[in-house]
């Protein structure tokens, strides 16, 4: 399996807070990812650092074996990385039709365009229904579905996601990873950082374990779900 995202070494700091310290991560073609750990761990601050709106202070990144280490954000969106943050990132006061649009404009086919945003309608009725509504007044999982999708029209090969179901009812739940596990399906590869640990390593194949900035397990899914410590730590166990 060829490696997608490779980050070697990577250091992030705060003035003299070390947020990420020397981190290797990899994440290989159509694989799903997860990054667990403590509120606090450095797992945000990674993630933004991968999409462009950190800078690191050391260590590099690479995307389909070209660096974006110090590429700007846009730029790192056009290569095909795409971030849902934690919070959604919504436009609260504009409709749920703009603010698809805004995650499309990177590109110029505005026939598919249009034809994405029409199959999203379909797929989800709420949002097709309340298209020229304020997207603010859509409910907590709805505007994370809608954030889901506005970054899956800029048609990225990996889709960086930061506690996506946080504050959402078990049936939000269930149908955010429905859409994620098609996207993946589509051949969109997955790293996910999520506070609820089990649900986090059910949706992944492979996993990390990141405390105070630094990667301290790495493995199957499958077994650090059974490791005793991260059930100790993550799992209730």
């Amino acid at each position: 399996m060829s490696a997608l995202l490779t980050i070697h070494q990577l250091r992030v700091a705060y003035g003299k807070l070390h947020a990420v310290q020397e981190v290797d991560l990899q994440v290989n073609a159509d694989e799903r990812v997860c990054l667990i750990g403590a509120n606090g761990a450095g797992k945000t601050t990674l993630l933004k650092t991968i999409a462009g709106l950190l800078s690191s202070t050391g260590g590099s990144i690479h995307f389909n074996s070209l660096s974006i280490t110090h590429a700007a954000p846009h730029d790192i969106l056009k290569r095909g990385i795409a971030l849902v943050p934690e919070g959604r990132g919504i436009f609260n006061q504009m409709s749920v039709a703009e603010n698809l649009a805004l995650g499309a404009y990177i590109r110029s086919d505005k026939l598919a365009v249009q034809r994405d945003i029409d199959l999203i309608y379909q797929a989800y009725p709420r949002l097709g229904e309340r298209r020229h509504q304020a997207a603010g007044q859509l409910s907590g999982g709805e505007q994370q579905l809608l954030a889901v999708q506005r970054a899956l029209l800029s048609r990225p090969k990996l889709l960086l996601l930061d506690e996506p179901s946080m504050g959402l009812a078990p049936l939000m739940v269930e149908a955010l990873f429905v859409t994620l596990n098609h996207a993946h399906q589509q051949g969109v590869a997955l790293l996910l950082v999520e506070q609820n640990a089990r649900l986090a390593l059910v949706h992944s194949d492979r996993a990390y374990v990141m405390e105070t900035g630094r990667i301290v397990l790495h493995d199957t899914s499958t077994a650090l779900a059974a490791n005793p410590a991260v059930g100790a730590a993550y799992l209730g166990l």
